[in-house]
């Protein structure tokens, strides 16, 4: 009995249907249509959806489109065919591996059909362009067939080898970077403090010459001059120089006993107080009373540093109040009696404070605790009575290493922190800043070395920071090596030397900015407005009036101007008796001077005598009087006048003897 087909009115369902109703239209299967017959194809439906679009905006614009339309792209398609062309790749490079290997020859032709088969079924397959032939491919055949987790593993293997790191491949020595050398100058005496901002755009270098120099990378030519030199301590010593964790402040520490911070550009923005030297316990004075020795900002509170003194003790200070110090902390000998930290350092996460003491102790606490107790303390680390001339902490935090005028440099485990990993000796040092530093991915220490008698040139030496070996040594200058700054960002390394010089070590390839912006710019020399001669006409039949004079140079042309008091603007002459000067133009006295002015006279000759000047107006003045004869007309109308010869003698006058 044949079933019935189910319907509902005009919608029917077949469902004993034969396989030759599966390649039938698409319009009668399923549930029938509705309305309208369905257009199947794409690309019918973009056709008449953009003649619609396209009718639309000839009414509304009256223009049909918007120039060429975009591209379709089929990206099953690309796909389609980028794994293709990397399954081709992949089988040529089998071959030639097969070609290559002799031993393996059967192996591997069992096995390119089943690394075929396996990666057109792999929807994972890498797509992209093919393995350069130049490179080898460990395994990459065998750990197809030995598993999940070794497959995983040939991947890893074959990334690291696409990927090529620079650091597994270069040697210790090869890090270095000291392919190209830059010399700065900073004066002729010691530069015992170098700083380098933290971005790397500025250099700040100080010297026992008592002048700090500052030095922008970005401002700086070939010449290699610093853009501005002050002395902010005037006549004492530089001792350290560290820029914040911001960089937008310096501080600057000086053989005075007050610290003083400056910004970028040199500008004083504040002074530490002094504290009273008459006070004997120095946690009750508002400052140091005594020379400093160094200090150093906090890694992460990007107000607050630290100094210590000849005075015997370390101090926190906060830049909001300079006027007294945050914290005291006083180390102690064996006895408990006071001893004089020579150096100081904070720990990379700011959380230790650590310092050199002139007992050859190093001495530690908690940041985040009172200064009480220390949390470490080692009493025997160097030489007693000699000065450790600097503590720095490795960038992870585990290791130490100290720099003594001992002639020794130590490793320190902090967590075993009894004796010195390792002793480094023959390294001698007569400063007090003579540095020490990890290198920024902590595989190498280095430091300076002072010159021997001996010696002709200072070194900077470099030790693997596990095994202890001397790495390389860079021969920096006939003088000491006192401060080396290894830069991590700029991947440079910066030298202080005794001879006034710094020098700045990089590589061409892996080091940036910094110097190597300065070295490609050239000094263009200013010329002077005595050179620049101005463009001359020549014209050879003027007339000699209107004829230029030639001037072969600018000396004869400067001497000729020199002669010009207009040119040469030269001032008016002094006065000399009234001749020649302003003055004379109106009489040299007053009195001619008043008289010319108001116009009651003519001129006045001054060289003219003047009983003759009144005697000439006597004949007028005798017929025509003015002044006087009206006056004495009533009381004397006849003048007398006293005669030469008449008149009594005087008294006082002594008669002439006759004899």
């Amino acid at each position: 009995m044949s079933k019935k087909p189910i319907s509902f009115g005009k919608i029917s369902f077949n469902i004993n249907r034969t396989s030759s109703h599966d390649t039938c239209d698409g319009s009668t299967s399923g549930f029938g249509t509705f309305g309208r017959t369905p257009i199947q194809e794409q690309k019918d439906i973009e056709e008449i959806a953009e003649d619609l679009e396209s009718q639309h905006v000839q009414q509304v614009m009256g223009i049909k489109n918007f120039g060429k339309k975009a591209k379709n792209f089929d990206v099953e398609e690309m796909m389609k065919q980028a794994k293709i062309a990397a399954q081709e790749a992949n089988k040529k490079k089998i071959e030639t591996i097969v070609s290559s290997n002799s031993e393996e020859k059967t192996y591997t032709a069992t096995a390119a059909p089943s690394l075929q088969q396996e990666d057109s079924n792999d929807e994972h397959d890498l797509i992209g362009p093919p393995i350069p032939s130049s490179l080898p491919l460990k395994k990459s055949v065998k750990n197809k067939d030995e598993g999940k987790d070794d497959k995983t593993k040939g991947d890893e293997d074959s990334y690291d080898e696409l990927s090529g790191s620079d650091d597994e491949e270069l040697t210790l020595e090869n890090r270095i970077p000291n392919t190209h050398e830059v010399e700065m100058l900073h004066g002729t005496k010691a530069v015992v403090a170098v700083a380098v901002d933290p971005s790397g755009a500025r250099l700040a270098t100080g010297s026992v010459d008592y002048d700090v120099s500052f030095w922008d990378f970005a401002g700086m030519d070939a010449s290699m001059r610093s853009f501005r030199t002050l002395q902010p301590c005037e006549n004492h010593p530089i001792k350290a120089l560290q820029y914040s964790a911001t960089g937008d402040s310096i501080l600057v520490v000086s053989g005075a006993a007050q610290a003083k911070v400056l910004d970028r550009d040199g500008f004083e923005v504040l002074e530490c107080v002094k504290g009273d030297q008459y006070i004997n316990d120095m946690a009750k004075t508002k400052g140091h009373t005594a020379t400093l020795n160094s200090g150093c900002w906090h890694p992460q509170i990007r107000e607050e540093f630290m100094t210590c003194s000849q005075d015997g003790t370390l101090r926190l200070w906060l830049t909001e109040n300079p006027k007294q110090h945050k914290s005291v902390i006083k180390p102690r000998q064996l006895g408990g009696l006071k001893t004089n930290p020579t150096s100081c350092a904070f720990s990379r996460d700011g959380n230790t404070v650590a310092c050199g003491c002139y007992d050859g102790s190093i001495q530690m606490w908690d940041h985040r605790k009172n200064f009480v107790n220390t949390t470490s303390l080692l009493r025997d680390a160097h030489q007693k009575q000699s000065e450790i001339s600097s503590i720095s902490f490795s960038y992870l935090g585990s290791l130490l290493v100290s720099r003594g005028n001992d002639d020794t440099m130590k490793i320190w485990d902090l967590r075993n922190f009894k004796k010195p990993v390792n002793v480094f000796g023959d390294l001698f040092s007569r400063y007090e800043q003579t540095d020490c530093s990890f290198s920024p991915d902590d595989t190498m220490v280095f430091t300076g070395e002072s010159l021997q008698r001996n010696q002709d040139v200072g070194r900077l030496v470099f030790f693997n920071a596990k095994t202890f070996e001397q790495v390389t040594q860079i021969d920096v200058a006939k003088s000491h090596v006192i401060k080396a700054v290894w830069h991590a960002k700029l991947n440079q390394i910066f030298v202080g030397c005794g001879n006034g010089i710094v020098k700045c070590y990089y590589d061409n390839k892996r080091s940036l900015r910094g110097a190597k912006l300065c070295i490609v710019k050239t000094h263009r020399k200013k010329q002077s407005m005595e050179v620049v001669s101005s463009q001359q006409i020549i014209t050879p039949h003027a007339l000699p009036l209107f004829r230029q004079e030639k001037l072969r140079t600018s000396k004869k042309k400067m001497e000729k101007d020199r002669l010009d008091p207009v040119k040469s603007r030269r001032p008016d002459l002094p006065i000399t008796s009234g001749q020649g000067g302003r003055v004379a133009a109106s009489g040299s006295t007053l009195s001619s001077f008043v008289i010319r002015n108001l116009g009651l006279s003519k001129r006045v000759d001054d060289e003219q005598d003047p009983r003759e000047a009144i005697l000439k107006y006597a004949k007028e003045a005798e017929e025509n009087p003015f002044w006087v004869a009206p006056a004495y007309k009533k009381t004397q109308p006849m003048p007398i006048f006293q005669d030469g010869d008449e008149g009594p003698s005087d008294p006082k006058k002594q008669k002439s003897s006759e004899g």
